[in-house]
């Protein structure tokens, strides 16, 4: 019995193009390995990026994609913005929109659908083809047509749902994924939240499972480094999420004048009060700002926090750092944590103050809370579980023998 090989596609390998799922996908991909899969991973944006994990294939289409994104950023600064925002409710499908998928229908799929065929024939023992948030209209036509040639199963990997549903739109610095598209071509739908499977189905999807988001313990784990901070928060900006922002940095900060806030990342547009902002932290860092913290806040963006279980990457990458967490509120997070005693739930501006204030004063607390939240993330969160799962929900098996020698 061989090890099951998955040729992955993947909305992007390089980390310097800050797509949230990226790092995650990384982890994924580790633990999919670990778990005893032969993996092939080829980027729909940038150059691939070699690993001891994976081997690659080339982006077919790097140039384009690399022309069309320095079109996009210009007409962004023409705005005086850095990107080409949507509404954060109902976005529409301009007609730009409609335009920039006609064009890439033209050119672009049918160069992947190329790339892909050419790969599955040589490699003749692929077991299944795993598309990860590359944007699905793009990809028409292309899972039935491979599935036909060479009956291999076609897996979509959302891991942004709900923000990656129409209503909501994505992220301002990618595409609506899901107007265009068929999501019947897939063998199977993958999504990071339990709350958004109807929706998928609702959309045309003809099967619809949820894996979370996780954490690799290896990089992510406590280290042992002086506090350089009270209160630290990373994340990609604070669209869906300024109102948490303000009750969680903004309000508290202005209050606890003594108290040092600081944020991770950039594009910032609401309140943050006195809090300041240093800018990107590199993901080799990330470990080490959650160690150096006394306090790491999770603050979900509102189209995850308010459907049920809609998994992101940070608790788990806090839990995993053995961080003593602090987050607003997000429906389901018990499915993951218990609050009180893994993580500390908050309400409002004023429950928070007198948080930061207690966990300040105790640092026996804050490095129980911590120790608690690993144990919970190193028992059921950890990206092998993960890839398992997956693997599981594919219909792929890992001979014994090869995941003992990789675990």
């Amino acid at each position: 019995m061989k090890s099951p090989k998955i040729l992955a596609v993947a909305s992007a390998v390089d980390l310097d193009f800050r797509y949230g799922c990226t790092p995650a996908w990384w982890q994924l991909w580790k633990g999919l390995y670990e778990a005893g899969c032969d993996l092939i991973v080829t980027p729909y944006r940038g150059r691939p990026i070699e690993a001891p994990w994976w081997r690659t294939e080339p982006n077919p289409c790097y140039r384009e994609a690399e022309l069309f994104a320095a079109a996009r950023n210009s007409v962004a600064r023409l705005k005086r913005d850095t990107h080409l925002r949507r509404a954060e409710e109902d976005p529409p499908d301009s007609a730009s929109d409609k335009l920039v998928r006609q064009a890439i229908r033209s050119w672009v799929t049918p160069r992947w659908h190329r790339h892909l065929a050419r790969i599955l024939e040589r490699e003749r023992d692929v077991d299944a083809v795993v598309v990860f948030t590359v944007p699905m209209s793009h990809f028409r036509g292309i899972p039935t047509a491979l599935r036909e040639r060479f009956q291999v199963p076609i897996v979509y990997y959302d891991g942004d749902v709900p923000m990656s549903l129409p209503e909501f739109g994505g992220m301002d610095t990618g595409f609506n994924i899901y107007h265009g598209a068929d999501p019947s071509e897939y063998d199977l739908v993958v999504s990071n939240s339990e709350g958004g499977l109807g929706r998928l189905r609702e959309l045309g999807a003809r099967r619809a499972e949820a894996v979370f988001w996780g954490a690799d313990p290896e990089l992510f784990a406590p280290l042992p480094v002086e506090k350089e901070r009270d209160i630290f928060f990373y994340g990609y900006g604070d669209k869906f999420r300024r109102e948490w922002m303000a009750a969680l940095v903004g309000e508290p900060s202005r209050r606890l004048s003594d108290v040092d806030f600081a944020l991770g990342g950039r594009d910032f547009r609401g309140d943050v009060g006195l809090a300041r902002v240093i800018g990107d932290v590199p993901f080799n860092a990330f470990n080490r700002a959650i160690s150096a913290s006394r306090i790491n806040l999770n603050i979900t963006r509102r189209s995850h926090a308010t459907v049920w279980a809609s998994s992101t990457s940070r608790p788990f990458e806090l839990a995993a750092a053995g961080a003593a967490i602090v987050s607003s509120p997000v429906e389901g997070i018990d499915r993951w944590f218990e609050p009180g005693r893994e993580l500390v739930v908050v309400q409002d501006a004023d429950e928070a103050e007198r948080v930061y204030g207690e966990l300040l004063a105790d640092p026996a607390a804050r490095e129980e809370l911590g120790r608690r939240a690993r144990e919970r993330a190193l028992d059921e969160h950890t990206y092998v579980a993960r890839a398992r799962r997956l693997l599981e929900l594919i219909g792929l098996r890992v001979p014994e023998a090869v995941e003992l020698a990789r675990g």
